[in-house]
């Protein structure tokens, strides 16, 4: 069923970039693992998928240590300063950047391993109270400080759409976000492009697709509904880690 979920999925990207005249390369799928067992995730591997993304640094370490080395592994969580370290140089992106003091933390972690880290800023577009990010009218000032740090690059933007039923709700926020990512490239800022636009989910991911989405994140629309009853991935899971590549 993952690798039918899959196809489907890729099918409506493909669709909704021939609407927009995109190029179906240019818009990255990322299956979104989180809850999700090893044996969940090389059926998706399997199929052909290499960007996954993961929500709580202890179960994305955890993963890393039993799936295949040539997984780009996406950080799109909340992350809390104090798990910096678990995170940076395991990671190809960290999608939730939201503050400057958590763009120091990565930096100076990405300073003491030698590496430079790719990241995305947060933007909560809809102005929820219940969602993390920066507001819009904030994003530009927030940009300038982190670009000033050593061992970072911003690459883009992100952010978490309101959750609805009607997809299309979601197109004008998806709008704003495309257009504050043109306002910040205009600025010609050193150390910043917004190449990457990470917004859309299982929900609305054709509209982000067609607003100009470069990165989409699906999770249940590839693996099926989630089961938080036991959400702690562990060594339960990790039979057959021959095949994982480990």
């Amino acid at each position: 069923m993952i690798r039918e979920n899959i196809s489907a999925v890729q099918d409506e990207i493909r669709k909704a970039c021939t609407r927009s005249g995109r190029s179906a390369d240019d818009v990255t799928l990322i299956a979104v693992s989180k809850t999700k067992p090893a044996s969940d995730i090389m059926e998706a591997y399997d199929a052909g998928i290499r960007d996954f993304g993961e929500n709580k640094v202890q179960e994305l370490t955890e993963k890393i240590a039993v799936l295949p080395d040539d997984i780009r592994w996406h950080m799109i969580g909340h992350l809390q300063r104090n798990k910096v370290k678990a995170v940076v140089g395991r990671v190809c992106l960290i999608h939730s950047v939201d503050s400057l003091r958590l763009a120091e933390e990565i930096s100076r972690e990405s300073v003491r391993q030698g590496i430079n880290t790719d990241i995305l800023i947060e933007v909560n577009i809809a102005g929820e109270e219940s969602k993390f990010g920066v507001l819009p009218e904030d994003a530009p000032g927030l940009i300038q400080n982190i670009a000033k740090l050593p061992g970072i690059t911003i690459k883009g933007l992100m952010t978490v759409a309101p959750y609805t039923e009607d997809a299309e709700k979601n197109r004008p926020y998806f709008d704003n976000l495309v257009q504050l990512s043109v306002d910040i490239a205009a600025k010609n800022i050193d150390n910043v492009n917004m190449n990457i636009l990470s917004m859309g989910m299982t929900g609305d991911y054709a509209v982000a697709v067609e607003t100009g989405a470069t990165c989409v994140r699906v999770g249940s629309g590839i693996f099926g509904e989630r089961d938080y009853t036991n959400q702690r991935f562990g060594p339960q899971d990790t039979a057959g880690t021959e095949r994982y590549g480990k």
